[in-house]
């Protein structure tokens, strides 16, 4: 059973010449270690409806549908590079939620986590230093049921998901933090090295 690499590239969406060099440096990293890679290109909501950022919560259940075998899959942004070289990270996470933590602008984690907890999460509470990038998780089998519950949450709160872009602080990575503390998912953060920022 193999591992997989999965992007969201949707066609016109915010789409950028330079996610080309994304996607060839996954399809090549793949390539050289035996891995399935996968590139959702057509969005399966309406992006009006669902940011494409949220699609990468189909996953579990593409493949399923797809009928890919797979034991762990590595989702990441298409604005991610991954060197040829790079080691086997699926060997470092098990069955744990791989993430890296954010190592970017704190200002912005710190005005997310704030804006999405009072707004979304009032009774969840999230500390900067456990605050991870969304553009690289590791996830299998086990977080079916997890996926299934952020995307019933999103449904349930659509309207104010579409307001919450007003926020500028993006769409879908503060909340999955939030989502793992809610609904108790064993994360395992690994070496910023496989998410530089």
């Amino acid at each position: 059973m193999s591992n997989v690499v999965f992007q969201v590239n949707i066609k016109g969406h915010r789409a950028k010449d330079e996610f080309q060099y994304s996607t060839k440096s996954w399809a090549k990293w793949c390539e050289l270690n035996n891995f399935e890679h996968f590139v959702l290109t057509e969005p399966i909501y309406d992006l009006n409806y669902m940011n494409a950022n949220w699609h990468k919560f189909f996953v579990l259940e593409m493949l399923e549908n797809e009928n890919i075998p797979y034991e762990n899959v590595c989702i990441v942004d298409a604005d991610t590079i991954v060197h040829p070289k790079c080691p086997n990270f699926f060997d470092e996470v098990g069955r744990k939620f791989g993430v890296v933590q954010s190592d970017g602008c704190y200002e912005w984690v710190n005005r997310s986590i704030s804006l999405y907890h009072q707004h979304f999460f009032p009774d969840v509470f999230l500390k900067t230093w456990t605050y991870f990038n969304s553009g690289f998780i590791i996830a299998n089998k086990t977080h079916e049921e997890f996926f299934d519950k952020v995307l019933q949450y999103y449904h349930d709160n659509v309207d104010k998901f579409i307001h919450a872009k007003s926020f500028w602080v993006g769409n879908d990575q503060t909340p999955l933090n939030y989502f793992t503390k809610m609904f108790e998912v064993d994360v395992k953060l690994l070496p910023n090295c496989y998410n530089l920022q």
